[in-house]
């Protein structure tokens, strides 16, 4: 049965209201609602048009705090944006695409994302950013070096918990992998990442950095069927985006040594 109250003084409400928002788990009405009390005032707002202006902002609030809790969950090692990102400087990438890639569909839908071009052309700039709009709408994201992974693998697999880490980053709606190609992988390590890779194909999606065209993977993958196998898992159905060999980085650098 609710019990009506009457009669109660403004500090024996905003008591209340403080009270309740603590149990309701509602901070931001709690730290906000005399403001908006006050504007509600000011602008005659309806009893109505008051309690959604208070709801709608824990709501916003709430949906904010998500994201932030996502982006770090991701593991990214700095912080990158598209809004950061120099379009200008390198004429190979199209905002257009990038902008698309953006609303996160492909990652909906589980399609791979390759990003090859040389260092300091922006893949790794790319895949933290269209990473963090993946966090930021919602998206389960995890962001990882590809030596880094393959010995995460290997480690595992050595403590026989192999499948659990598996299936820990199958869980994740978007796999970040950045570097791959930089440095050689052995036959086991590159075994197990081709596992990761089949765990999550057509399910969810795999985003990639790497300095090696398609063709120079051999390098990284010793075994040319395996590296077939690999390449194939992470362009079917997918999006491939070359950002050139032309180092913006080394050309920024350039002109700020000669000015």
């Amino acid at each position: 049965m609710t019990t009506k109250r009457r009669g109660m003084t403004e500090e024996a409400a905003d008591a209340a209201i403080d009270q309740a928002c603590r149990m309701l788990r509602m901070p931001t009405i709690r730290n906000s609602f005399t403001d908006y009390a006050d504007r509600a005032g000011r602008e005659q707002m309806s009893y109505r048009g008051f309690l959604a202006e208070l709801l709608l902002a824990e709501c916003d609030d709430r949906a904010r705090r998500r994201s932030e809790r996502r982006t770090k969950a991701a593991k990214f090692p700095r912080e990158k944006s598209l809004r950061a990102f120099d379009f200008d400087a390198n004429p190979n990438i199209d905002p257009a695409v990038i902008h698309t890639l953006a609303k996160c569909e492909w990652v909906q839908k589980g399609q791979p994302l390759c990003l090859i071009g040389d260092s300091g052309t922006g893949k790794s700039h790319l895949l933290i950013a269209l990473g963090t709009e993946a966090a930021m709408a919602g998206y389960r994201v995890k962001y990882t070096l590809a030596t880094q992974l393959a010995n995460e693998l290997v480690e595992a697999a050595d403590e026989m918990t192999l499948a659990k880490t598996i299936a820990r980053y199958g869980r994740v709606d978007l796999l970040c992998i950045d570097e791959l190609g930089y440095m050689q992988l052995d036959r086991r390590g590159a075994e197990l990442l081709f596992q990761v890779l089949t765990e999550r194909e057509e399910k969810a999606s795999v985003a990639i950095a790497s300095n090696e065209s398609f063709g120079g993977w051999t390098k990284t993958f010793t075994d040319p069927r395996l590296c077939a196998a690999i390449v194939d898992r992470l362009t079917f159905g997918g999006t491939i985006l070359e950002t050139g060999t032309d180092s913006y980085r080394l050309a920024q650098a350039t002109r700020q040594r000669t000015t």
